[in-house]
């Protein structure tokens, strides 16, 4: 892990990688998150994340994990104006959330232009949380329950791992650990993306599945269906995945304006009704605990 710098220390590196990827970090929105989460960030996870998709263009993604499990991440964004109270659901989910369930630590996501975006909220990974007892909150979307027949039929409903919750897009992450490495054979795959309601998969997918660890579902409130399906891999060399890298995560990978030896990678493919779209997880700040985290070992 880096030196533990405070939270002004993170600024010139937020916006060293910003000018990398071509977005003007817009200093305000940043030092407020900064400000706002203050002292918890000295032993935070620190990544930075480039995606393909049309949707994240013109900003660039912060991500800060390994928070103190005691805290509200959303409390921290609403008591410090970096997103407004809101009578949805969304608004709601974190805390009964953290009241329902154990949770091992939390983290948030942020725009370096767009600001305050999500909540993460890990589970410890000797207690995966079961999907039908997730979706039993209030707060939770309709959707987590209408797919769990899904999720149970490819062995992933008892493996929720770590739920994100995104203010802005007003959706869910669930992300299924330990997920059996049948759910990445090609028949699986494209079995479990049809149901859903997705297109199938490209053979860029299929290919890169044989090399992925993770699967996670994107819910919303709006509709009863997965809004989309990502497949993960880590690797220390996303250039040697069996995967032709998109030019614009290639061109990051080249130039990271700091050391990424020693550290691991996350890179991802998701399904989305619109098509596939890459992203990248680069940490600039890394603990040797996420790979634990997120390599949770298959106990079957």
């Amino acid at each position: 892990m880096r030196d533990n710098t405070g939270p002004a220390a993170l600024y010139p590196v937020i916006e060293e990688v910003s000018q990398l990827v071509g977005v003007s970090c817009a200093p305000d929105t940043v030092h407020s998150i900064l400000s706002a989460y203050g002292d918890t960030l000295a032993q935070a996870v620190v990544a930075f994340r480039v995606a393909t998709s049309e949707h994240n263009a013109g900003d660039l993604d912060c991500r800060f994990t390994m928070l103190p499990p005691h805290l509200d991440p959303y409390a921290v964004a609403l008591s410090h104006g970096l997103i407004e109270a809101t009578d949805h659901p969304v608004g709601s989910l974190l805390g009964e959330l953290h009241r329902g369930f154990p949770i091992g630590f939390s983290g948030i996501d942020f725009g370096v232009v767009g600001g305050f975006k999500k909540t993460w909220s890990f589970f410890p990974l000797d207690n995966l949380q079961p999907l039908s007892e997730l979706a039993q909150l209030e707060s939770m979307p309709p959707s987590a329950a209408g797919n769990l027949p899904l999720f149970t039929r490819y062995g992933l409903a008892d493996r929720v791992s770590l739920v994100g919750i995104d203010y802005r897009s007003r959706s869910v992450n669930l992300y299924f650990g330990a997920a059996p490495a049948e759910v990445f054979t090609p028949r699986s795959l494209t079995s479990i993306l049809k149901e859903a309601g997705l297109p199938g998969p490209s053979e860029r997918l299929l290919r890169f599945a044989t090399r992925a660890f993770g699967i996670y579902a994107t819910l919303t409130w709006d509709s009863p269906k997965v809004e989309r399906i990502t497949i993960a891999a880590m690797t220390a060399d996303p250039l040697t995945l069996p995967v032709t890298v998109e030019p614009a995560i290639e061109d990051f990978l080249k130039n990271a304006p700091y050391p990424t030896d020693g550290h691991q990678f996350v890179y991802a493919i998701t399904s989305a009704p619109g098509g596939e779209y890459h992203k990248l997880q680069s940490y600039y700040r890394w603990r040797s605990q996420v790979e634990t985290t997120l390599l949770v070992p298959d106990s079957e």
